[in-house]
């Protein structure tokens, strides 16, 4: 992750229902509509940021136009794209910033531009979450999931220098079918409280319709 902030003074937003993006997780996109064709194009020219919204109860009745978006976001960057001949997109989009909505901007641009501001987050040192991290080792690594390609790989991760948070995060939008939890933790700035909601979801609910164990699945949101 870049140790500078990104300018979020006016950043594309990308509004769609059931999606939740989160920090370190990668979200392969197919960009097909002329709006967000043009948010693409705009992205690239630009800083190559795009923000994803949880699109807001209702939106079916406006959705061409201004629907409500949650007013929480996550922040990506595009991390690598493909033109199609048809002129549509398909891109790799990893999420970096957890960040509030303060006001919609009004432009002739097509698609919608938001100001922005980054959750404060309050930092846990990492001894500190060593039980969250246990939690994971036995699930992915000797529990249900240990040999699956999910459990493999997230046992890989936990075996790495990646920090528990960003492993939470990982797990989190892979592995929770939620969509409402899901949103409720990317607006969680307390990362001691984020990590240990997730570990213990996970620990709770050992059934396979929280989390279906997915044999085709290879790579947890990461490039």
């Amino acid at each position: 992750m870049p140790s500078s902030p990104l300018d979020l003074s006016s950043v594309p937003v990308f509004p769609l229902p059931g999606v939740v993006l989160l920090p370190t997780a990668v979200l392969p996109l197919h960009v097909f509509e002329d709006r967000y064709r043009a948010m693409t194009r705009a992205a690239l020219d630009g800083d190559r940021l795009i923000a994803m919204a949880l699109l807001g109860p209702g939106w079916q009745l406006n959705y061409h136009a201004k629907p409500a978006i949650e007013p929480v976001v996550c922040v990506g960057v595009i991390l690598s794209h493909e033109e199609l001949p048809d002129g549509k997109y398909n891109l790799l989009l990893q999420g970096r910033v957890r960040a509030k909505v303060v006001r919609e901007l009004e432009t002739e641009e097509p698609f919608r531009r938001f100001h922005l501001a980054a959750i404060p987050l309050i930092s846990a040192p990492e001894h500190t979450l060593l039980g969250a991290r246990q939690k994971f080792a036995q699930i992915f690594e000797t529990g249900h999931l240990a040999g699956t390609q999910v459990g493999t790989t997230f046992a890989k991760l936990l075996n790495s220098s990646m920090t528990t948070a960003e492993i939470a995060d990982l797990v989190a939008f892979n592995c929770i079918a939620d969509v409402g939890v899901k949103q409720s933790l990317l607006a969680e700035g307390d990362v001691s409280k984020r990590v240990k909601t997730v570990a213990d979801l996970l620990w709770e609910s050992r059934k396979p319709m929280i989390w279906p164990p997915n044999e085709s699945y290879k790579n947890p949101g990461l490039n």
